[in-house]
């Protein structure tokens, strides 16, 4: 990769704010290599070289990648005024340019990668692709056969174009319904939409998967944890 300005390099490393990273190499508390650097403008390789602040090592990361089990309560952005975000939750990052893949519903539990790799989230998130979503719901109503047949047809949620073909599972049908949803597209509230337009609420929504990454379940409610090379792999293949 291309060398990096070491003010930059701080910065994109979470050690402060470039005005804070300057200060600190004007006063001596950086070295790379062993060497003082006073210049905030020295271009240096993050792969190659070895840079301390405090006689701490400074690790570099072009690209992070979490799942996190996402609690209720919190909102899918980078920031907010009023609620806590899904990536104010991610405590050990090394990058400060973490984002959401999609968005999750503040009351939706469950499956949401974070990362700072913009070309990851395009394909996972192109209506292109088709990636397929899984989720959990508990409904307020009896789902029916019925219903099966009109999520797989489509329904008229108030866009456009119907929804595409949803494979709707039954669990368990009775006053209050369980149910597993696969779609393939990602509209506002849409598997809310769609039980409404079938008579129906939802009173709880876990997602389950992303493609080929499923929810570690050893994750409890709000924990995280970094994708395995395998998990990377695969989502990076599909």
């Amino acid at each position: 990769m291309k060398d990096l300005r070491l003010d930059k390099f701080l910065t994109e490393m979470g050690m402060g704010s470039r005005s804070q990273v300057k200060n600190y190499i004007s006063k001596g508390r950086v070295t790379v290599n062993g060497e003082i650097i006073k210049r905030p403008e020295y271009k240096l390789s993050p792969e190659k070289d070895i840079v301390n602040l405090d006689n701490e090592r400074v690790n570099y990361a072009e690209y992070e990648y979490y799942m996190l089990n996402k609690p209720a309560g919190c909102v899918s952005a980078t920031e907010d005024r009023r609620f806590p975000t899904v990536v104010s939750l991610i405590e050990d990052a090394a990058r400060k340019d973490l984002f959401p893949v999609g968005r999750l519903d503040k009351d939706t539990e469950g499956l949401l990668l974070i990362t700072n790799d913009g070309a990851l989230s395009h394909e996972l998130l192109s209506p292109k692709k088709h990636v397929a979503k899984t989720y959990y719901a508990r409904i307020d109503g009896k789902v029916t056969g019925d219903d099966v047949k009109a999520f797989w047809e489509g329904l008229d949620i108030g866009e456009k174009k119907i929804t595409k073909p949803a494979e709707l599972v039954i669990l368990k049908s009775d006053a209050e319904s369980e149910i597993e949803v696969t779609i393939t597209e990602g509209k506002y509230h849409q598997i809310k939409r769609m039980f409404e337009k079938t008579g129906k609420k939802v009173i709880y929504l876990k997602r389950l998967s992303m493609g080929s990454l499923k929810l570690d379940e050893t994750l409890a409610i709000g924990a995280y944890r970094p994708l395995t090379e395998s998990e990377l792999q695969a989502l990076k293949e599909g």
